[in-house]
């Protein structure tokens, strides 16, 4: 392995594939995955709570996936143009999610919020977007902004998160804490008239809402023709078959999917109101200028629609959501019991299968809550918890699948009581 990990730091910018490194005492590479387990070149066996940063909520190489995506393989791997699985899964999401209208396919996350984010400005004809400090929606320039910074913003400025991006981006974008209904409710007023949107993601990485805050959001921005967006890549279809929107009774005018619809392969969605989303159909091209540019060679690709579809028929069995939130339950009480039991200042918010250890006592509301919080610690626990074989990302959020079972949990405690023990001994 430390031939292929010193090819990495040789090949790859930062040894790595994007911004997610495993601190150096326990880089890996990896090698296969079987259900709620990935395995190493070395062979070494990991508990997985990464899922691949989310979207294998069926676990890995799920036998009906692997069945499918074998399957359009060989029927063929893209067509740029219309195929049976995209047309199918575009019917599945759209019937399931409150807000569906009409929905267009992308490759990615970032692609699916700056693809929701133009459609908002050409249907109002404003620049303006609000997002809300912490919040990530992806790697493009508008949401680059306040997403992970390290000190409050001077509200409603951002801070971008960095360079590169140019000074008039930041200067289209306002930012607002989250869970601050009063101060979004006034922002929204305050710049009605150049506001385009309001991007949020209900579960704010795994921070929930609290009670009213996006029933604000919701009315606050229909009183003033302001779309707005629910960032669903994390939540839809994972933490109820309606996603948020079903869970929080809070119905978006727009809506971003990804991750688990995709079946572990690069596919995301725009779903929403007919009247925003035909802003990109291409007949308009022709006849008018009220037209959005929103395509991608890789739009509906059939192997990870084929994935996809067979994701939504696994989730849509009876008893799947009740599981998911019973063995998240029983990971996160049993990780809150063990720190109590040994005097950590630890809990785990989150919602469902979206969990996270935070080193505080406090009540984590908002972004700005966070920073309060121990991340030393929980950088450490992390690596804990590594070394021990349960995969997870350092200081960041758990995500749990249909794979993981109670004797997974078990393990997973057991792991934890001597990572805190660890995490202790060096405070």
């Amino acid at each position: 392995m430390r031939n292929l990990l010193d090819l990495a730091d040789r090949y790859l910018v930062g040894g790595c594939l994007g911004m997610f490194r495993l601190p150096d005492e326990v880089a890996t590479v990896f090698h296969r995955g079987e259900g709620s387990r990935i395995f190493d070149v070395t062979g070494k066996e990991y508990i997985d709570y990464v899922l691949g940063s989310g979207p294998l909520i069926l676990g890995h190489a799920h036998p009906a996936i692997v069945a499918a995506v074998r399957e359009q393989v060989g029927l063929g791997s893209t067509f740029y143009g219309l195929n049976e699985p995209a047309v199918r899964l575009a019917q599945r999401v759209v019937e399931a999610v409150p807000c569906g209208g009409l929905l267009r396919f992308g490759a990615s996350g970032t692609e699916g919020t700056f693809t929701a984010l133009r459609l908002a400005r050409a249907f109002t004809g404003r620049e303006k977007v609000l997002k809300f400090e912490g919040g990530w929606h992806g790697a493009h320039d508008y949401a680059m902004q306040s997403a992970a910074p390290t000190h409050a913003a001077d509200y409603p400025v951002p801070i971008p998160d960095t360079r590169g991006i140019p000074a008039a981006t930041s200067q289209s974008v306002l930012v607002a804490p989250f869970n601050d209904p009063e101060r979004a409710a006034h922002t929204i007023q305050t710049h009605a008239e150049e506001l385009a949107a309001v991007i949020v993601e209900p579960l704010q990485r795994a921070t929930r809402p609290e009670p009213g805050f996006l029933e604000t959001l919701r009315e606050a921005t229909r009183a003033h023709d302001v779309l707005l967006i629910f960032d669903e890549i994390v939540t839809g279809f994972r933490i109820a078959w309606g996603g948020a929107q079903e869970r929080y009774g809070v119905v978006a005018d727009l809506a971003v999917y990804g991750k688990t619809i995709s079946g572990g392969y690069p596919l995301a969605a725009v779903c929403g109101r007919e009247d925003v989303m035909s802003w990109a159909d291409p007949r308009r091209k022709a006849t008018t200028s009220d037209y959005v540019f929103a395509s991608g060679t890789m739009n509906g690709n059939p192997v990870g629609c084929a994935a996809g579809l067979v994701t939504l028929d696994e989730l849509q069995k009876e008893g799947v959501y009740p599981r998911l939130y019973e063995i998240s339950d029983r990971l996160r009480n049993g990780l809150e019991g063990i720190a109590r039991d040994l005097d950590i200042p630890c809990q785990v918010i989150g919602d469902g299968p979206v969990l996270q250890p935070v080193f505080s006592r406090a009540r984590i509301r908002n972004h700005v809550d966070g920073l309060q919080a121990d991340a030393a610690a929980a950088r450490r626990f992390g690596i804990e918890m590594i070394r021990r074989g349960i995969f997870v990302t350092p200081a960041g959020k758990l995500y749990l699948s249909v794979a993981h079972t109670a004797e997974d949990v078990d393990q997973t405690l057991e792991a934890a009581e001597e990572s805190l023990k660890a995490v202790s001994r060096q405070r």
